[in-house]
């Protein structure tokens, strides 16, 4: 699986832009605010229509300008595939698979996958519940389509249900429409629930391999999923945990009419990553840390390898530079295989059969240099 070429129109800093990239390691070097990280957020765009950095697409349109445009082709599935999407500022966005056009963005992910791993997923174990719930997000919707769609519907609803319990003391009337909302909550929070249960009995499998390379296996690594306290067993099929999602939402139904928003559902679950029985988060060291970080995108790589046989598209966004060298010399000799995207503010000595292409990025253009 790979990126062979991607052209960008009036995207982010990018006016117009070509490269055709290596199937190997992509260096992308240049000084800050040139636009590294924007050229790998327009190629992880290409996977599922979601960018890292913002929640709209009106942020990643060249200022001055109504839409912007990405095309790309893309190697998968032993074929090349061509994408191309269009976003507008009036929320329009066209995606095209081959010139055919998709009502979904599931399609993206059937044909292309990708994992990026910033300095931000560094600190992913000490950030709050919502930066865990992102990275499981971020995966699932992309090897599961069938997430991706209950996750949208849950959005959709969570949204309309905060928007009742903040407004019914005004409108009274609005309470009517309550016990639908509470239904489908449970309805699809419990396939969120099954699907991340299920994902995250199987990573911490892939998780504590990759620790125990990094850190010598000295300690014991493990992964804890946190939902509701209704749920008595993570793995019981769907049904049932719709019913104890249901029961929860009964038990807090004064408490969210009183705090006027919603308290109860799979919105605010998480994960604890421990060692030897003891939270991270709480108390681990910035190495520590770190390699936990590492283990857990090295898994969530190896994932999407074991459920397609392909590795996914990966990009290390200038996280290099925020590791010491042995942290670095294991990244390296982890991700051998596939194509990888590495921005740093300058190039690195790679070796030639590591590193395949060069760039150069310097306010908003693209320059293939000459691997040294």
């Amino acid at each position: 699986m790979e990126i062979q070429s991607i052209s960008l129109t009036h995207f982010r800093n990018y006016d117009r832009a070509t490269a055709h990239f290596s199937p190997k390691c992509n260096l992308i070097f240049g000084e800050n605010a040139q636009g590294k990280t924007n050229l790998l957020e327009a190629a992880a765009y290409l996977s599922g229509a979601k960018s890292h950095r913002t929640r709209g697409d009106k942020e990643l349109i060249q200022f001055g300008h109504d839409t912007a445009s990405l095309q790309a082709s893309v190697w998968s599935r032993n074929r090349s595939f061509s994408i191309d999407i269009t976003l507008s500022r009036q929320g329009r966005r066209k995606i095209l698979i081959e010139g055919i056009k998709q009502k979904t963005t599931a399609s993206l992910s059937d044909v292309l996958r990708t994992v990026l791993f910033s300095p931000e997923d560094l600190s992913l174990i000490w950030a709050g519940a919502s930066a865990r719930r992102r990275f499981l997000d971020q995966s699932l919707c992309q090897l599961r389509p069938r997430y991706a769609e209950a996750l949208a519907q849950y959005n959709r609803i969570y949204e309309h249900k905060t928007r009742i319990l903040r407004d019914w003391e005004q409108k009274p009337s609005l309470l009517s429409l309550l016990e639908t909302f509470n239904l489908d909550m449970a309805r699809y929070g419990a396939v969120l629930v099954s699907y991340r249960a299920r994902y995250l009995r199987k990573l911490q499998e892939l998780f504590g391999s990759y620790h125990s390379a990094c850190s010598g296996g000295v300690e014991r690594p493990n992964l804890i999923y946190e939902t509701v306290s209704t749920v008595q067993d993570l793995h019981a099929p769907q049904d049932q945990i719709y019913q104890w999602l249901l029961e929860h939402q009964k038990s807090h139904h004064q408490a969210e009419l009183a705090a006027r928003c919603c308290l109860s559902g799979p919105h605010k679950d998480d994960f604890t990553v421990s060692l030897s029985g003891r939270a991270l988060k709480s108390f681990g060291s910035q190495g520590q840390v770190r390699t936990a970080a590492l283990a857990l995108k090295l898994a969530e790589r190896e994932m999407h390898f074991l459920d397609r046989g392909e590795y996914p598209v990966l990009f290390l966004d200038d996280v290099m530079s925020e590791l010491d060298e042995k942290r670095q010399s294991f990244v390296l000799h982890q991700i051998t295989e596939g194509q990888v995207f590495i921005t740093c503010c300058q190039t690195m000595p790679f070796s030639d059969q590591f590193c395949g292409a060069q760039f150069q990025i310097e306010q908003g253009t693209i320059r293939e240099a000459e691997v040294s």
